[in-house]
């Protein structure tokens, strides 16, 4: 008997999103048990919010007031350590994580078996422990706990200036703009074979997902999966 044909999810990310934490968390426990192909795409989320036309919402005052109890909310349902940062705005407007991105896709282009680790260790770092995701010297300390040599942080933190390495996360980018992307996270369920997946944004909607997907939700955290 032929096993069963793996359905694909793409997960567009960036890693200055804290429900896109969420969201990775939640598939990374459901790859095995939904039998998913899942891939890993991070993109700049700066550069969908500006194509798209959107606003962050922290950047709406009422939003912003709910986002931060929401976060707190979801943290616990999603057995997520997340923790607001002292200063989110400067994290995230300031800051920005165009560095960090690169840095990841550097890592995901020649080490694609470390893309998560240090996907989740920067997450970690910016929205659990309030520490730097942009610096040199933070990025090869998450480097370093994610399990990679100085060697290969070396090669990665030069290869953040390569044009391959920024072409290809202007590709995810514009890959998740022609999905009509208009923030983080986006996922693409590929449900069938008629070449038109479905678009499922943010990290409350994992039962719509599930249905799309013709598999049962058992929750943010499956039997058999650990929390954080």
């Amino acid at each position: 008997m032929a096993a069963p044909i793996k359905k694909t999810v793409e997960l567009f990310y960036d890693v200055v999103s804290p429900y896109s934490w969420f969201a990775f968390e939640v598939l990374c426990r459901y790859e095995n048990i939904w039998n998913l192909d899942l891939k890993m795409k991070p993109f700049f989320l700066g550069g969908i919010m500006k194509a798209a036309g959107n606003t962050p919402p922290a950047m709406v005052p009422n939003r912003g007031q709910y986002m931060r109890k929401d976060l707190q909310r979801l943290a616990k349902y999603f057995n997520v350590p997340l923790n607001e940062p002292k200063d989110p705005a400067e994290m995230m407007f300031v800051k920005g994580s165009l560095k960090t991105q690169r840095f990841i896709t550097a890592v995901d282009m020649k080490l694609p078996s470390k893309t998560r680790d240090v996907t989740r260790e920067m997450w970690h770092r910016n929205w659990s422990r309030d520490e730097d995701i942009t610096e040199p010297n933070s990025l090869k300390e998450a480097g370093l706990k994610a399990g990679l040599t100085e060697e290969q942080i070396a090669t990665f933190l030069q290869d953040m200036s390569d044009s391959r390495v920024k072409d290809r996360l202007k590709q995810y980018t514009e890959e998740a703009l022609g999905y009509k992307a208009f923030g983080s996270p986006t996922i693409m369920a590929h449900v069938d074979g008629n070449g038109k997946p479905e678009l499922v944004f943010g990290s409350d909607r994992f039962p719509v997902l599930a249905q799309l997907l013709g598999k049962e939700w058992l929750g943010p955290t499956p039997p058999g999966e650990s929390k954080l």
